[in-house]
C-alpha cells in the first residue's frame, strides 16, 4: 500500500515541479543560449488595429483614442471597431458614433462572439499588418512600432505577441497573485520565442502579417492561442516583444479572476479539439512546450489532489499518533492567529481564496472540456 501511496506521490509532485518550475527553468536557460535578435527601426507600412468589442460607447472611445495617439505615422494607422453581434441594442449606436476618417466601425458577423468580431474587422482592414487589442488596455506610445519592427526582424515570423501588464506592475505597486503570474508568464514567453515559438498570446497586444490570417472559426474563445499556434503548424514562427506594452487598466478580484480563467483555460480543450495537430510530435514543432506551458497546467488541481492526498494516507499509516497531534497543532495554531494576529489571518484568508479561485477554475475548465461546452465567451 505505501508503495502505491509512494508512487503517486512522487509522480504527482514530480509533474507540478516540473510544469511550474523544471519547465520555465529549462527554457531560460535554452533562451540564455539562443542569440537575441538584434533591434531595429520598423518600415513604414500600413496598420489596421482590430478591437473586436461589446463594451460601452465610452470605454470602447479611450482605447480608440489611446490607439490613435500611437506614435506610427498617423497616415499609415487606421482603427477598426468591430461590434459584436451579441452587444446590447441600445449601445450599438452610440459604438456606430465612433467612426471618423480614421476609424471604422463594423458590425460583427452571427452568432455572436469575439471570433466573428474579428472576422468582419479584418475584412473591413487596409494594412498589411493586423494588430489585435481588447477594450480594457491603454498601449505605450510605441507598442505599434515595436510591434511591427518585431514581425519585419525575423521572415520566418507570422505573429508576434506584446507584453501585458497590470496594474501591480507600476512602481511601488503591490502584485496581487495574478500580477506575479503574469510577470513569470512574460518571461517564460520571452525564452520560449527565442528556442522556436512562444505558446500563445495575449489577446490584449499581438500582431499578424494580413496575408497570414485565415477566418476563424464560429465560437472560438482563444484566439490568441488558435492564430499563433496555427502558424505553428503552417511551418511559420511566433515571436515576442516585450518592448511593445499594454497595460491593463481594471484590477480584478480573486471572483473576477476565476470567471476569466474559466473561459481560457476553457478554450485550452476547446483548441485541441480544433487543431488537433498540435498533439502529434511530428507535426508540431514545439510540441513538448505545447504539453508543458498548456496541458500540464490543466492536470495542476488533480495533481496538487493527488500529492497531498497520497502524503496524508502515508502519514497517517506510518505515524498516526503524530499525524492526529500534528493537526491539533495546526488547529491550536489557527485559533491562536485568529484571536492575536487578525492581519495573519486576512493574509491566510486572500491566500486561500486566489488558490480556490485557480484550481476551481481548472476544475471547471476540465468539466467544460469533457462536456464540449464551449459557449463560455463574455
Amino acid at each position: 500500500m505505501l508503495t502505491v501511496l509512494g508512487v503517486v506521490f512522487v509522480t504527482a509532485t514530480g509533474l507540478l515541479v516540473w510544469t511550474w518550475a523544471g519547465y520555465p527553468l529549462l527554457m531560460a536557460l535554452l533562451g540564455r543560449r539562443a542569440e537575441p535578435a538584434a533591434s531595429s527601426e520598423a518600415r513604414a507600412t500600413m496598420v489596421s488595429a482590430i478591437v473586436a468589442t461589446r463594451d460601452e460607447a465610452s470605454v470602447v472611445a479611450a482605447r480608440v483614442a489611446n490607439l490613435l495617439d500611437s506614435a506610427w505615422p498617423a497616415d499609415l494607422l487606421e482603427v477598426i471597431v468591430a461590434i459584436d453581434a451579441g452587444t446590447p441594442a441600445e449601445r450599438v449606436p452610440a459604438l456606430e458614433a465612433l467612426a471618423g476618417d480614421r476609424v471604422r466601425v463594423v458590425r460583427g458577423d452571427a452568432p455572436a462572439g469575439k471570433a466573428t468580431a474579428l472576422n468582419a474587422g479584418v475584412r473591413a482592414a487596409r494594412g498589411e499588418v493586423l494588430v489585435f487589442t481588447d477594450s480594457q488596455q491603454r498601449f505605450e506610445p510605441d507598442a505599434v512600432s515595436a510591434l511591427v519592427a518585431a514581425l519585419q526582424r525575423d521572415p520566418r515570423r507570422a505573429v508576434v505577441g506584446g507584453a501585458l501588464h497590470l496594474p501591480g506592475d507600476r512602481p511601488r505597486s503591490t502584485r496581487s497573485p495574478v500580477e506575479w503570474y503574469w510577470a513569470m508568464e512574460r518571461a517564460l514567453r520571452t525564452h520560449e520565442a527565442r528556442v522556436h515559438s512562444t505558446i500563445g498570446v495575449s489577446g490584449s497586444i499581438y500582431a499578424m502579417w494580413r496575408a497570414s490570417w485565415a477566418p476563424l472559426p464560429a465560437g472560438l474563445i482563444l484566439d490568441d492561442v488558435y492564430v499563433p499556434m496555427r502558424a505553428v503548424l503552417e511551418g511559420r514562427r511566433v515571436g515576442y516583444e516585450r518592448a511593445a506594452r499594454a497595460w491593463d487598466v481594471r484590477r480584478t478580484s480573486a471572483e473576477q479572476e476565476q470567471g476569466r480563467k474559466v473561459r481560457t483555460l476553457t478554450g485550452n480543450y476547446q483548441l485541441v479539439a480544433l487543431l488537433p495537430g498540435l498533439l502529434a510530435p511530428v507535426r508540431n514543432p514545439v510540441w513538448l512546450q505545447f504539453v508543458c506551458h498548456k496541458l500540464l497546467r490543466l492536470l495542476t488541481p488533480w495533481l496538487a489532489l493527488a500529492s497531498v492526498l497520497a502524503a496524508a494516507c502515508m502519514a497517517t499509516l506510518a505515524w498516526p499518533r503524530a499525524v492526529a497531534m500534528l493537526l491539533g497543532v495546526v488547529l491550536l495554531a489557527g485559533v491562536l492567529a485568529a484571536l492575536v494576529a487578525p492581519r495573519v489571518v486576512r493574509v491566510a484568508r486572500a491566500a486561500l481564496a486566489w488558490g480556490w479561485a485557480a484550481n476551481g477554475a481548472l476544475a471547471q475548465a476540465t468539466v467544460n472540456g469533457l462536456r464540449r461546452r464551449w459557449d463560455v465567451w463574455t
